[in-house]
């Protein structure tokens, strides 16, 4: 048996537009994802998130699911367009749900966990050049201080971004996420105002003398190269460097890497948003890092790809239905690698779990799979504990099925089953498998 410290916090994660609903009432206004869904080919059937799991009208149910689990505490985000819905316009109608989750997450005892941004950009603030606009960032502060204000003395913990990586390159770069632009350009200038705009808002906590913490989730992919050949070795190194090192060294170093400065100053010209000052906002000090973790890179060298040279090699063996490979013990060299390079704050995994083929048959969801997955990755995470590492709590990725970005309901990730014809809420064998890693704080 692998028992988990007395204090760790066992918890589940969502995002506000996955799972939400409740497009229109009390005063929402437009995403990004909303408009992104409506354009043919961007997402699966077109599929959006007006309706989503509608936790909108069912938190009561979602949370009493959640006792049931017995999680300690709950990861979950504010829409900023409930907030915000139109340029200069505050919408306090938007707060009420908020309060009314909160009051049901209180009365369970469960310790709520927000993430501030988790990718739906009110539409207005995109019209204006969404975060290729050094102006977002102010908005950003005015919208965490908006929470701040209503929420300080309810919510002890708070996390800036969600995956700021996939917010700049997949959003502005690739293309497959809002608002889906493809200029590698303005995908550094967004990775920067996001970055900023973590930084200043992380400011703006510590001047309102506030009782908790604040922290950022990243998105962290272990790049392994995929032979000995010193081409791969460079190329994993460039692909850590956009993966990875951006976002941590500015974070915890103050600096950008210098490779990639190079790389990008020499393909795209000197990097003129990164302003004076914006360093050392970005790097102040921040009482834990979140880290989202579901696979490693295998990397090759790519003559085609005239950015990174660099190449994903997909495998075909021990993959979840995203077709990422299973690596748990790359967690475990990730937390190592956080500790020996970056920082001793605290860690927590915010985010970590598996998509599958669920089928809901007899009433039950045999997900062994999952059950598999998860176990292997806490036995990573307990590793990393038992030497010493400091990681203070675990949080699955997901509570519930939900809308899987640009692929649409055709994911499941949850512990619990969503029939979206229905809506009803069936968990899983690994809600009940989790259950009891909770109630027993230990994995065999």
């Amino acid at each position: 048996m692998k028992a988990f410290p007395e204090s760790f916090k066992w918890g589940a994660a969502t995002a506000s537009y996955q799972i939400e609903g409740g497009g229109h009432e009390e005063g929402r206004g437009e995403s990004i994802w909303d408009r992104f869904a409506r354009q043919p080919g961007k997402v699966y059937k077109q599929q959006n998130g007006e309706i989503a799991c509608d936790h909108f009208h069912r938190y009561p149910e979602d949370v009493q699911l959640m006792d049931e689990l017995g999680i300690q505490s709950y990861r979950f985000s504010f829409a900023w367009p409930r907030l915000f819905p139109e340029e200069g316009k505050f919408n306090s109608e938007g707060l009420e749900f908020y309060k009314r989750l909160l009051d049901e997450l209180e009365a369970k005892g469960i310790t709520p966990a927000a993430t501030i941004y988790h990718w739906d950009l009110p539409i207005w603030l995109q019209d204006k050049g969404g975060w290729t606009n050094r102006e977002t960032v102010d908005h950003f502060v005015a919208y965490a201080n908006v929470l701040f204000e209503a929420f300080g003395s309810r919510i002890k913990s708070w996390i800036t971004h969600n995956e700021p990586w996939c917010a700049a390159f997949l959003g502005y770069a690739l293309g497959v996420h809002a608002p889906g632009r493809t200029d590698w350009n303005e995908a550094l200038i967004a990775s920067h105002h996001l970055l900023l705009s973590h930084g200043k808002v992380v400011e703006a906590f510590r001047s309102m003398g506030l009782d908790g913490e604040i922290g950022i989730t990243l998105n962290l992919t272990p790049a392994v190269p995929a032979t000995n050949a010193q081409k791969d070795a460079a190329a994993a190194k460039r692909s850590d460097g956009f993966a990875n090192r951006w976002f941590l060294d500015p974070i915890f170093k103050g600096n950008y890497p210098e490779d990639m400065m190079a790389l990008y100053e020499k393909r795209f010209g000197p990097l003129h948003f990164v302003k004076e000052g914006d360093l050392d906002s970005i790097s102040g000090q921040l009482d834990f890092l979140g880290i989202n973790y579901y696979t490693h890179s295998i990397i090759e060298e790519d003559e085609n790809d005239d950015i990174l040279r660099a190449a994903n090699i997909s495998e075909t063996e021990n993959v979840t239905d995203m077709g990422w490979g299973i690596h748990p013990e790359s967690l475990y060299h990730l937390l190592t690698r956080i500790k020996t390079e970056y920082t001793d704050i605290p860690l927590y995994i915010t985010e970590n779990g598996a998509a599958f083929q669920d089928q809901k048959m007899d009433g039950k969801v045999e997900d062994h799979d999952r059950i598999k997955y998860l176990q292997d990755h806490f036995s990573a995470a307990h590793r990393f504990i038992e030497e010493n590492g400091n990681l203070k709590g675990y949080y699955v990725w997901s509570f519930m099925d939900n809308y899987e970005w640009a692929f649409g309901y055709s994911k499941r990730f949850g512990i619990i089953y969503v029939d979206y014809e229905t809506l009803e809420r069936t968990p899983k064998e690994s809600y009940k498998w989790y259950q009891e890693v909770i109630r027993k704080n230990q994995i065999n």
